[in-house]
This record gives structure tokens, sequence and C-alpha cells, in this order.
């Protein structure tokens, strides 16, 4: 079966984003250049973390990290934040409570899920071909997954910023309890990279 991973950019006090996305903030309050200078203006010091989150066989992401946060239909003609050319060379599969045609762009196809997180799952699984499978975020959907038990490895960038938020989203809200194994954990001046897989569990 697909290994599930989970890249995810947070600050020191765990946030991803903050409140109040708008198209020129796609982080919300949190400015871009805080969470992901790293990935973005010293991509040359960060290339294995960067080609581990590009590298996977299939891709599960929020509504949120595809469009500009909204309750409500899609907005017309909207592709995503990156433009005809994403990051993800791979199927992705987007949770929505919204039908959408798939989107097509360049190496990738955005499939739109309405049944719930689990048929998501089932759905890249399916596309991965035993391939890997990577939760994109944001962290309201990582943290559905974790609820899940369903992250077998998660790769948390660490920046040295506190967002000092009182809302936003952060990994790990509202989760519960589970145990892990600390994998690994680089230091850059950006970013600290940790690496932490899922504990399992003995039967009984």
């Amino acid at each position: 079966m697909s290994i599930v991973t989970c890249d995810l950019a947070v600050t020191l006090d765990g946030y991803s984003a903050g409140p109040t996305q708008t198209l020129e903030r796609p982080f919300g309050e949190i400015d871009a250049d805080t969470l992901h200078a790293w990935h973005l203006a010293h991509i040359d010091a960060h290339q294995a973390e960067h080609d581990a989150i590009v590298g996977a066989d299939a891709y599960i992401m929020g509504r949120n990290m595809f469009a500009p946060r909204s309750d409500g239909p899609w907005p017309d003609d909207w592709t995503g934040w990156w433009g005809d050319e994403p990051p993800y060379r791979a199927p992705v599969f987007v949770l929505t409570h919204h039908p959408h045609d798939p989107v097509e762009l360049t190496g990738t196809t955005f499939h739109f899920v309405t049944e719930g997180p689990a048929q998501a799952l089932s759905q890249a699984r399916d596309a991965a071909h035993g391939g890997r499978v990577a939760v994109a975020g944001g962290a309201t959907t990582v943290n559905h997954y974790l609820t899940l038990g369903e992250i077998d490895e998660m790769r948390l960038h660490v920046v040295p910023a506190v967002a000092g938020l009182r809302t936003g989203t952060r990994v790990f809200d509202s989760v519960g309890p589970s145990s892990w194994t600390a994998v690994s954990a680089r230091w850059t001046p950006e970013v600290t990279h940790l690496v932490y897989r899922r504990r399992q569990v003995p039967a009984d």
C-alpha cells in the first residue's frame, strides 16, 4: 500500500497560515516569505527537500490550497495559485464541498472530490499505483488525515519566526494523541527540516 507523507512549512508556534486569505496574500496574515523564503529564494540549499516535496506520485490538498478562501462556488476560470505550470507532476485531488470539472494543466490534472478525505485518499492511492501519496496541505487538511491515522511520515519545515496569531491554521490542533519516531533533522539559517514517522502500535 502507498506510503502517505506530508510536507508542511510552519512557524515556531505551529502556524502554516493566518486568517484573511486573499489573492494577494495566499497565507493570510502570515507573509509568504516568512514561511517559504527557504524554498523560493534559497532553493539550492534545500534541493533535497524540494525534490521530496514535488516527488510524490499523487497529491491531496484542501480547497484553500487551490483557491482563495471561500465557502461558496468556485471562482470563474481559476486554475490554482501556480498559474499554468504547477509544481506537481502527478494527479492532485482537491477536497471540496462544491463539484468542479477536472482542471488539466502542464503535467498535472486537478480532480475535485466532494465525498470527503477517505474518498480522496482512496482515489489518490489508485492514481499512485503503489507509489507515494502526499498530503500537500493546508494544515486543516493535514489535521484531518492525522486524526484518521493515515499519515505515515511528517516532514515539518520550521521557520525561525513566531506568528503570534490569535486565530489561524495550526498543525496538530484538535488531532488527539499519537506517537512518532524522530527520523532526521537538518538545520539551516532559514529553516529546520524535521522528519517523523508514525510509531506503530503493537498488535495484541
